[in-house]
């Protein structure tokens, strides 16, 4: 009985286990695209410049824009480190 549970419990998790599919955000560009599947198979694509550019592709579709949050909007600049003067 516990041969037959547990082979139940097996043959269930292996068809359970879907591969994963990873979404890469482009640092690239600051706008992005999630492009929705009825079926759940919808993808995010970072490949725009613009708002208006990605919601004229997104138009008619079932999509959506949204901002990139791993776009470097502007580069990181360090403040000056002042030293003190020698010999105080």
């Amino acid at each position: 009985m516990r041969l037959l549970i547990w082979t139940i419990l097996g043959i269930g998790a292996t068809f359970a286990a879907a591969p994963a599919t990873a979404q890469t955000y482009d640092p690239n560009y600051p706008v992005c695209i999630e492009i929705f599947s009825p079926r759940g198979g919808g993808y995010i694509d970072c490949s725009y410049v613009s708002i208006p550019q990605c919601n004229a592709t997104a138009s008619g579709r079932g999509a959506r824009c949204l901002i990139n949050p791993y776009f470097d909007f502007a580069p990181y600049k360090q403040a000056p480190r002042h030293r003190p003067a020698a010999g105080f």
